[in-house]
């Protein structure tokens, strides 16, 4: 339960019920814990839309009348998982307590899926093992069944959501270097949305992960007054156990899935959707890849700019993506800096030859510890088919170059974020260069825009720090001032890992002790 007290009340909801959620999960490793109370927040969600459109078909008022609450074609035609009675939220509650409760759930979750097949192989069946407690299950449905209670009732599906949502990335945190490789985190795919304003047309993710990309595509649409049926949805993903996370994520959001493909093969061995033109392509794939089965794919129709090397796929991602693009399409994405200066293995001619064809519109650099999973340096990456298809101003002779090192707040020790701030700032940039009534300035240390010229000047060479120069105030640099803070910063990671080692080694006497 979550206590009411005044320093709870000044949280917002979601952190509150994390902390309660996370002294639950004792013994249960971050990884597995995720399932289960992912697990509920949805069974909870399709609970509530089943039960307000149940409640309408029982009243029978309007065009409801002469409905049947038990009639499944009712919840189809509304777009609503029908529920059958040993799987609502209100049956399972009312037995929490019950020593046989973990079975329950897991029928309830095979149940739902014989009622809704566009759900089978996606909801978790793990509540009946013997790591789980009925007690802690229990404690975790009270938790579940008391959001969005009172006045925010009418609201509690998109509450289910924001939790969801914010659970993702607290359980990917928790998880450290695993947690990343189903999570992107929350700031990095609001810039990417916000910088390509995904307004209509068909949004593509083939490493699609936790689906990240199409709730906030979705939600940039529904923030600024536009249709949301007005965008469908394609993805695809290797991971089974993501997928299925995935499904979940959009299924809460009441986002078709239908095109959010999986197979163990991935997007570069069997591409799933490999007649789909995209108008946005929006991904964050894995970093320097070196086990992506190039050696079978070197004469593909997809490397139209250079065959990829087979030990990285850094840049066999960026033909994949820009093939799926629509003739007037777009891509944004996450990409290692490496890609931005290398020259092995023809890395550097595939870039050449991407700049030289004007495919290249932006390149944005990162600051480091955005990423759980990777303390790699990162870019985004955007680029267009058509940079002179007036619906923007013609930037066709020309690159914009952003460097956003400096923005950014720790969250903790290793991990950063964009505040609102950061993102309006990058992507209001993006906008004033990129639109025809911009008020677009270079500035010096953040953002200039360079003709080709200038980047063959440089031997394509991406790297923003070389365009944009530093900043005026950085003459006056205090190398005094920093040696200090890096050497504050030095000795207190060398504190904290001689701590590490002292508890080891009180661990280890208190086994020698034990084992006499």
């Amino acid at each position: 339960m979550v206590k009411n007290d005044n320093k709870t009340q000044e949280e917002p909801l979601e952190k509150q019920l994390w902390k309660t959620a996370d002294k639950l999960r004792k013994n249960i490793d971050a990884g597995e814990y995720k399932h289960i109370v992912l697990g509920l927040i949805f069974l909870k969600y399709i609970s509530i839309a089943f039960e307000g459109l149940y409640d309408k078909l029982q009243k029978g008022e309007g065009e409801y009348a002469g409905s049947d609450p038990e009639d499944r074609d009712e919840y189809k035609a509304e777009n609503v998982f029908f529920v059958p009675a040993v799987a609502r939220w209100s049956f399972l509650q009312a037995r929490a307590k019950q020593p046989e409760i973990g079975k329950d759930i897991d029928n309830a979750m095979d149940a739902i899926e014989k009622e809704n097949p566009s759900l089978k192989g996606v909801l978790p069946k793990v509540y009946a093992r013997g790591n789980l407690d009925p007690t802690t299950l229990g404690g975790l449905i009270d938790l579940v069944g008391n959001i969005a209670l009172g006045d925010a009732k009418a609201r509690s599906a998109d509450i289910l959501g924001h939790v969801f949502e914010y659970f993702l990335g607290e359980f990917a945190l928790a998880e450290g270097k695993k947690g990343g490789q189903f999570y992107t985190p929350r700031s990095v795919v609001q810039l990417l949305v916000e910088m390509l304003e995904p307004y209509n047309g068909r949004v593509f993710d083939p490493c699609c992960g936790s689906g990240g990309m199409f709730v906030h595509s979705e939600k940039f649409v529904a923030e600024h007054q536009g249709k949301v049926n007005d965008i469908s949805i394609y993805g695809q993903e290797s991971n089974q156990t993501t997928w299925r996370i995935c499904n979940m994520n959009l299924a809460i959001r009441s986002i078709d899935s239908s095109q959010v493909k999986w197979n163990n093969e991935g997007s570069f061995l069997n591409d799933v959707h490999k007649d789909l033109k995209a108008d946005y392509v929006i991904a964050n794939p894995p970093f320097n890849d070196s086990d992506w089965s190039g050696d079978l794919l070197r004469k593909d129709g997809r490397w139209k700019y250079g065959t990829p090397p087979s030990g990285n796929a850094n840049y066999a991602w960026i033909q994949h993506f820009l093939y799926h693009l629509s003739p007037s399409g777009q891509t944004g994405f996450v990409l290692a800096k490496g890609a931005l200066t290398s020259k092995s293995s023809g890395e550097g001619e595939i870039r050449k030859e991407l700049v030289d064809v004007r495919l290249v519109d932006c390149i944005v650099n990162l600051p480091g510890k955005l990423f759980l999973n990777t303390q790699i340096p990162a870019c985004l990456w955007f680029l267009s088919r058509n940079k002179a298809n007036g619906k923007y101003r013609n930037r066709t002779d020309e690159i914009l170059f952003i460097d956003a090192r400096n923005l950014g707040h720790l969250i903790n020790r290793r991990t950063r974020e964009f505040s609102k701030e950061d993102i309006q700032k990058i992507a209001q940039t993006y906008h004033n260069w990129r639109n025809p009534d911009g008020n677009y300035e270079d500035v010096k240390g953040f953002c200039n825009s360079a003709s080709i010229e200038r980047v063959r000047e440089l031997g394509y060479v991406l790297t923003p720090g070389r365009y944009v120069g530093l900043p005026d105030e950085e003459d006056d640099f205090d190398f005094n001032e920093r040696f200090t803070s890096l050497k504050a910063e030095f000795e207190e990671q060398l504190e904290e890992e001689e701590k590490l080692n002292m508890q080891i080694l009180k661990n280890l006497g208190k086994i020698e002790v034990e084992n006499g």
